[in-house]
């Protein structure tokens, strides 16, 4: 029986756990089995792997997809250009960080993508805005970090005037604010700014329609949240496993 699982903390919910069992049982495969291993610190992952060693991968949640790195053996070409890693595959003993997330956020976000959409801000600094900020190098949008303590060449929420909200009309939320069950949550933005030209994208996905999501749905902005994306890291993290 190969082993699965997902990595970290909380994990109040687990979409990785739920879609994969449902993957399984829908496409008939018997020696399979995901788990949700919640880890209060990144380093119980020795003891985690010492504890299961029929586990053949895993993926990387909040808050250690940078702190996971440093207990790899290997490095994938694009996770090492993120400096963030969300796939675990391992093999012979040795754990190989991949990053499907990049990937997975520009399928998605092309959906919709307008040919105005040429800045973004990206709401957080965490191992997944820094996929999502290689994903708009790669499509040549210009970004630039909003943060609560912002550092350098960050802006902080306190800096988003009229001015700057109408020339970063692509908005990506990449924090866990709003997300279930504190749904209450939403980051600090100047919403009666926003217009039906801006673009809301949330990496959030439960609930469906967030705090942030319904300010920008109510003004005529195009949103999106975060299940597609989940949909096709999860997809991509199951080919990494099985190549």
């Amino acid at each position: 029986m190969r082993l699965f699982g997902l990595i970290g903390f909380p994990l109040s919910q687990s979409f990785s756990k739920r879609y994969f069992t449902e993957k399984f049982e829908k496409e008939g495969v018997e020696d399979c089995r995901y788990e949700a291993f919640e880890l209060p610190s990144i380093q119980h992952l020795p003891a985690l792997l010492q504890q299961h060693p029929e586990l053949a991968g895993f993926n990387v949640t909040i808050p250690y997809k940078q702190e996971v790195m440093a207990f790899l053996q290997e490095l994938d070409g694009e996770a090492a250009s993120i400096g963030a890693c969300n796939c675990i595959r391992i093999s012979g003993g040795k754990l190989k960080g991949y990053n499907t997330d990049a990937a997975a956020f520009e399928t998605t976000l092309l959906q919709q993508l307008q040919p105005h959409h040429t800045q973004a801000l990206i709401l957080g600094t965490g191992g997944a805005a820094r996929a999502v900020r290689y994903t708009l190098e790669k499509l040549g949008i210009a970004y630039r970090y909003v943060s609560r303590t912002p550092g350098e060449d960050e802006l902080g929420y306190d800096n988003l005037d009229a001015a700057t909200m109408e020339a970063y009309p692509l908005i990506i939320n990449t924090t866990p604010l709003g997300s279930y069950p504190k749904t209450e949550g939403k980051p600090e933005l100047p919403y009666e700014l926003i217009t039906p030209r801006h673009y809301l994208y949330d990496l959030v996905y439960n609930p469906p329609l967030t705090a942030f999501l319904k300010e920008g749905q109510q003004r005529g902005a195009l949103i999106k949240n975060g299940y597609d994306m989940l949909v096709g890291q999860a997809e991509l993290s199951w080919n990494i496993w099985n190549s």
